[in-house]
């Protein structure tokens, strides 16, 4: 294991997974959530198959011994993605991000109701206070006084509805890791994604300009790059490890959005936030805390068995 590249690795697929979501942002205007779907996965394509020979596991790595368990994550994956892809059309980039920060949330409840993982009393407290963060960002959008910005209200209401749908994504990636090798599910999920999002087209797309098009090409590019880098962090670094690096993309979204799109963060959002990470943060020691006790375990009981 080698942990600082490992968070190395980290830091930048969130570097780069931000720099997409701010191009495809910038064209939220212009093109509707299902085209940048399409444009963030299908030119994602290259960069993954190139990833797969240069690990020489381009005969072998697309290889499925579960093909439907693709489709099912496929189509839950998609979804969450043109969610969040409509969410930030409609919101300031720090609060798409902040409410982002519920799925991982979401997936210790998900996990412990769909893969009947054990989840005790201090991993629940933590996603309870999680939660509450996530009302304190939703609220201002909530209210009766967002009935004035619809549009806003609809973004929240569809950011949080992604998340849920990312949370069920990851659930899925989980039971499936079991059957199928990590090349296999990004090579897949890039497939499936592209194919689906072309089931929007009856809904209109839109003929980008050149400078739109190259933005939304530049997506795909920097989706598959990110890819590449997250999944090569957990190869040097334990997940426990890489995992908080995670909300160092609030800071980015933070500067980003004042810089490049002129948004302001209200206190509201910024303490629901805060409340937010603290709370991952939380459960991402006590994994780490249940991973150190189980090795010791298996270790012991090697020693007895010895």
């Amino acid at each position: 294991m080698q942990p600082l590249r490992g968070i190395l690795f980290k830091v930048l697929s969130v570097c780069v997974f931000m720099a997409m979501a701010s191009l495809i942002k910038a064209s939220s205007d212009v093109v509707p959530p299902g085209q940048a779907v399409f444009f963030r996965s299908f030119f994602a394509l290259p960069i993954i198959v190139g990833w797969l020979a240069v690990r020489r596991e381009l005969r072998h790595g697309w290889k499925t011994q579960n093909p439907i368990s693709h489709v099912w994550r496929g189509l839950v994956g998609t979804t969450a993605m043109g969610l969040g892809f409509m969410g930030l059309g409609l919101l300031p980039l720090p609060e798409v991000t902040a409410i982002g920060y519920a799925a991982p949330l979401l997936v210790v409840i998900f996990a412990a109701m769909f893969l009947g993982e054990d989840v005790r009393a201090f991993r629940l407290t933590a996603v309870a206070l999680g939660m509450v963060g996530v009302l304190i960002v939703l609220t201002p959008r909530l209210s009766v006084g967002a009935a004035l910005n619809t549009s806003e209200t609809l973004g929240a209401i569809v950011v949080l509805m992604g998340a849920v749908m990312a949370a069920l994504a990851q659930v899925f990636v989980r039971k499936m890791v079991a059957t199928e090798t990590t090349a296999a599910i990004v090579f897949w999920f890039t497939i499936t994604s592209s194919v689906m999002a072309l089931f929007t087209l009856p809904w209109g797309w839109a003929v980008p300009s050149w400078q739109v098009a190259l933005m939304l090409v530049m997506a795909g590019l920097l989706g598959g790059i990110g890819q590449i880098l997250l999944t090569s962090s957990y190869r040097y670094a334990d997940a426990s490890l890489v995992a908080p690096f995670d909300y160092t993309s609030m800071l980015l979204a933070l500067v980003i959005g004042y810089f490049i799109f002129d948004e302001v963060p209200t206190l509201t959002m910024l303490l629901g936030a805060a409340i937010v990470i603290f709370a991952g943060v939380l459960i991402i020691w006590r994994e780490r805390q249940l991973g150190l006790q189980r090795a010791q375990q298996r270790k012991a009981t090697g020693n007895v068995g010895g």
